[in-house]
């Protein structure tokens, strides 16, 4: 049913838009062909962003249908897998020849960046990156998803494996990655194995009551006034959690 409602989609669109072949400057659909187009990788941004020498020009290509963590976002700075996951494209993009392939809808997305699929020697570089748990399947606008039930099958393996971005319950959301699901286990971890307490409760100059977990951002640079054994006991003392 939900390939029905995307295959409906995709045609209203080719309908109302129209699916030639136009130039990235001109923007906007290209054709239904499955050409790989040979470029030269410039420079990896992070999981899931590349730069390349394409027709001359230097391009940022963002990968379609997946999304990897950030590892310096303005608001989520860095998220848990992000830097593995560069790391893990990088490997995979110096290992052979790259091309790229677009899709039948848009080529560039909102910020200019080329949208496409990547290949080292033939081999898709968002499968691999989903396959081993360093992406979901997300972004998902039609025309352009030729893969997208491909791409969905490697991420359930990895899901069925909880390997990578799947180890913790609920990191993987419908929205991105939750850091919160993270920094939440694994303060209970060092709690339970340490035996001390060494959650920081600290009172800032406008009497406010912060409590800091190992994995918080402040944490080290935190003097604590008080200290808990357990978030509970924090809020029960009149305290929030850092961040909130």
């Amino acid at each position: 049913m939900k390939k029905f409602f995307v295959c409906i989609g995709g045609l209203f669109f080719c309908l109302l838009y129209g699916c030639e072949e136009n130039s990235t400057n001109s923007v906007i659909q290209t054709s239904g062909s499955t050409k790989q187009i040979p470029v030269k990788v410039v420079e990896v941004t992070d999981g899931d962003t590349i730069k390349v020498k394409y027709n001359g020009n230097i391009e940022k290509v963002r990968y379609l249908l997946i999304d990897t963590p950030e590892i310096n976002h303005h608001t989520l700075g860095k998220q848990p897998f992000g830097e593995e996951a560069k790391q893990r494209n990088k490997e995979l993009l110096n290992s052979g020849d790259v091309t790229i392939e677009f899709d039948v809808g848009n080529r560039l997305d909102d910020y200019g960046r080329m949208l496409a699929y990547i290949y080292v020697d033939g081999q898709s570089v968002q499968k691999t990156l989903l396959e081993e748990g360093m992406a979901r399947v997300a972004y998902i606008f039609p025309p352009n998803i030729r893969y997208l039930d491909d791409f969905e099958e490697a991420s359930e393996k990895a899901e069925k494996k909880n390997i990578g971005v799947w180890e913790t319950e609920d990191y993987v959301t419908n929205r991105g990655f939750d850091d919160a699901v993270i920094s939440d286990n694994s303060a209970k971890v060092e709690i339970q194995t340490s035996g001390k307490c060494i959650i920081k409760g600290n009172i800032n100059r406008q009497g406010k009551k912060i409590y800091h977990i190992p994995s918080g951002k402040y944490y080290e640079q935190t003097n604590p006034e008080e200290w808990f054994c357990n978030e509970q006991e924090a809020i029960k003392a009149g305290f929030k959690k850092s961040g909130e």
